[in-house]
């Protein structure tokens, strides 16, 4: 598989929950769909466990999965003393063999995007169907293929800028390709980190490649694959998708065997 090949951005768990761990828009909306279900819910592509804990602090069961050891490992160090109720496993999720069906699966913080072939969404798709109680909701998001998202030059661009676990401050690049025949965006990462004085006295690059879905392809997709889909919004908030949306937010309900 593909995504086996493509996890250079998540060699360094705590420093991914550094940069990801603040936001918290995509627990908010699963917390409202997690009160109206009963039973474990799945937590697909769940890292170091972002949206999996909160949730479970909130008094809800999840399993998370997700296929990276280091994550998952961080994800065991952060709960090892709570007592929640959550059990994490290593599995593919294109291939899921949990022996449990679920009210509510969900995969956030832009991991759809990780599955890079027509095959690989299809088997993803399938693996949450399949792991689904009938009538089951699934939840996702994806970055929107827009213009300014695909056409990026592929020259050196800020994105942001964050205090370290040192307190030194490292300002973040990205350079970005797309390839219009897969649909896949390749970007580079570059973390430059600065002294006081504002020189750079470190710096660390990282690649990972993302397939863009578009919304008519994407409602094929999921039709094709048994769901049916309850509302798509352009964020967390549930706002009507538009044509300058940079994310895609799917409400999908699974519709038969």
């Amino acid at each position: 598989m593909n995504q086996f090949n493509n996890f250079e951005e998540y060699k360094d768990p705590a420093l991914y929950d550094r940069e990801n761990d603040p936001f918290q828009d995509d627990v908010e909306f699963l917390k409202k769909w997690a009160a109206k279900v009963n039973g474990p819910m799945i937590d697909l592509a769940c890292g170091t466990g972002r949206a999996t804990i909160p949730l479970a602090e909130a008094g809800h069961s999840l399993i998370g999965v997700d296929i990276h050891h280091g994550m998952l490992s961080q994800a065991n160090k952060k709960t090892e003393h709570a007592n929640l109720n959550i059990e994490w496993i290593e599995q593919d999720c294109t291939n899921l063999q949990l022996g449990v069906k679920s009210p509510l699966i969900f995969i956030v913080g832009n991991s759809f995007q990780h599955f890079l072939t027509n095959e690989e969404q299809d088997q993803l798709l399938t693996s949450v169907h399949n792991h689904l109680e009938v009538e089951g909701i699934f939840i996702f998001g994806t970055r929107f293929p827009s213009l300014d998202e695909l056409l990026q030059p592929p020259t050196e661009e800020y994105w942001r800028s964050y205090k370290d676990e040192t307190g030194k401050t490292v300002d973040v690049y990205t350079i970005s390709n797309y390839d219009t025949l897969q649909q896949v965006q390749h970007y580079i990462t570059i973390r430059r980190q600065k002294d006081d004085s504002g020189k750079t006295v470190g710096e660390q690059k990282t690649n990972i490649k993302l397939r863009y879905v578009y919304p008519q392809e994407m409602d094929r997709l999921l039709k094709q694959n048994r769901f049916e889909i309850l509302g798509v919004y352009k964020d967390w908030d549930e706002s009507p998708i538009t044509k300058d949306s940079q994310q895609m937010i799917y409400v999908c309900r699974k519709v038969s065997e």
